[in-house]
């Protein structure tokens, strides 16, 4: 190592720090640029440069300045976390299912490999194989639809705020859409319904209040300007107490007794009876005339909002001009077309989303013991314990239903749960908990059994790491 320096001679030291082609020419930039990309090397390069200059004016006058040498090791980290992609895949052990933050639904294999396979070519996207002609891209995704809701007639875009948007754009613009003051909901990213109502073009006429709203509120509020009655699921908060509502059944009688149209927004939406969820094919049994829904809550597939009914309002959405603005790509579609497939042949239940929220105690605590004992193995040092828990659905879906599951509790001498946590998000891959009266949790419930290993080499290594 290079003898340090008075201070005194510190603007000597700064005319010795090495240009950053000199960092390249060295062994060690050659290293660098025989296996990373020259843009990579070169900023990695500057950053090091720029870290060595800043030491130097930092020593306190008196005190003695290192000689300015790249550290390789440093370097090589910043090269790392240059190249490593920004979207990379996370160990979710939260137990939320859904969790927004992490890309909400896991896919089904199959989807994974269809959406492989029409990614690296070309695809019949918009192309009618038979006819040699131009085709649409809603084809492919329609008749699986119509035939899961007993639809008529279906439409798909990239999200279920974009599919209210459309709809409300096509049947009410520059007009009235009565909705229940009760079912104004906020959804993630603190968008309101009042305001994609707006967006879309249409008025808002709200009627009863909070709490409750009745039939004849919806019935003194038609008039010659009212083009749609609007329902809301509130799938992502719960009211109870003093309350009542019109059922979606009882709300299109009035809108068939006064001419007038019934959409109803879902929300997360689903196929399959959940903990009480309203279904898309019961809205549509019920006479809905457009419902819409998500396609990546608990349907269990890619992001898209799905619109389902019947075919004269259908065909007009599917018409707009935003419909184009809001489509959806080729992947989307084909993982969407492969999850519907698992719902219509009976095996919704291999659908890792519905498969995480099934998944039963005993299930649960086996997977929980199993990764107990692995990171007991790796990590001994770690104080360990396991807990029964409360999951969550994630996805502003079902908000009172937090079934029961097990957790691996986890601290480690010297660091805080804040610390530990940290530590588990910069491992790879990063391993997201969560923390509760002062503990770090790994609730199972959303924990692969692949995962397990990976678990327990990332907690090893939060207490083998320098701290």
């Amino acid at each position: 190592m290079a003898p340090a320096v008075g201070r005194r001679d510190a603007n000597t030291l700064l005319r010795r720090l090495p240009s950053v082609d000199e960092v390249l020419r060295s062994p060690l930039g050659q290293e660098f640029l025989a296996h990373a990309p020259r843009w990579a090397v070169l900023r990695a390069a500057r950053d090091e440069i720029d870290r060595l200059r800043a030491a130097l004016l930092a020593v306190p006058a008196g005190e003695t300045a290192p000689e300015p040498v790249p550290d390789g090791a440093r370097m090589r980290a910043a090269l790392e976390e240059l190249l490593r992609p920004s979207l990379v895949r996370v160990i979710n052990a939260t137990g939320v299912v859904l969790h927004t933050n992490l890309g909400r639904a896991p896919l089904h294999p199959r989807a994974v490999e269809r959406v492989a396979e029409v990614a690296a070519g070309y695809c019949n996207l918009e192309y009618e194989l038979d006819a040699r002609r131009r085709g649409s891209r809603h084809d492919h995704v329609a008749d699986l639809l119509c035939e899961l809701c007993g639809a008529e007639a279906a439409c798909v875009v990239n999200n279920n705020a974009g599919a209210v948007l459309v709809a409300l754009a096509e049947l009410a613009a520059g007009r009235e859409v009565v909705v229940s003051r009760g079912e104004l909901v906020e959804i993630g990213g603190s968008f309101r319904v009042p305001d994609v109502m707006r967006a879309s073009g249409a008025r808002l006429h709200e009627v009863g209040t909070t709490n409750k709203t009745h039939p004849h509120d919806y019935r003194a509020a038609i008039g010659p300007d009212t083009a749609l009655l609007l329902k809301v699921h509130r799938s992502n908060f719960a009211l109870v107490g003093f309350t009542a509502e019109v059922a979606l059944a009882d709300l299109v009688a009035i809108g068939r007794e006064r001419g007038v149209p019934v959409m109803i927004d879902l929300g997360s939406g689903s196929l399959v009876e959940l903990a009480g969820e309203p279904t898309a094919p019961a809205a549509v049994k019920d006479g809905a005339d457009v419902v819409t829904f998500s396609g990546d809550k608990l349907l269990g597939g890619p992001q898209a909002g799905l619109l389902v009914g019947r075919a004269e309002p259908i065909a007009r959405i599917r018409k707009h001009p935003l419909v184009r603005a809001l489509r959806c790509d080729k992947m989307t579609l084909a993982a969407l077309e492969a999850t519907l497939e698992l719902h219509r042949d009976g095996r919704s239940d291999e659908i890792p989303t519905l498969s995480m929220l099934h998944a039963g105690s005993d299930s649960l605590r086996a997977r929980a013991e199993r990764l107990l004992g692995a990171v007991r193995a790796a990590a001994p040092q770690l104080a360990l314990e396991l807990r029964a828990v409360r999951s969550a659905v994630g996805g502003g879906a079902l908000p009172l239903h937090e079934p029961d599951s097990w957790a691996v509790a986890a601290s480690a001498p010297g660091l805080t749960a804040d610390q530990l946590d940290a530590r588990l998000r910069a491992a790879r891959p990063p391993v997201i908990g969560r923390i509760a009266e002062g503990v770090l949790l790994f609730d199972v419930r959303t924990v692969y059994d692949d995962d397990i290993g990976s678990i327990a080499r990332a907690l090893a290594g939060t207490v083998t790491s320098p701290r």
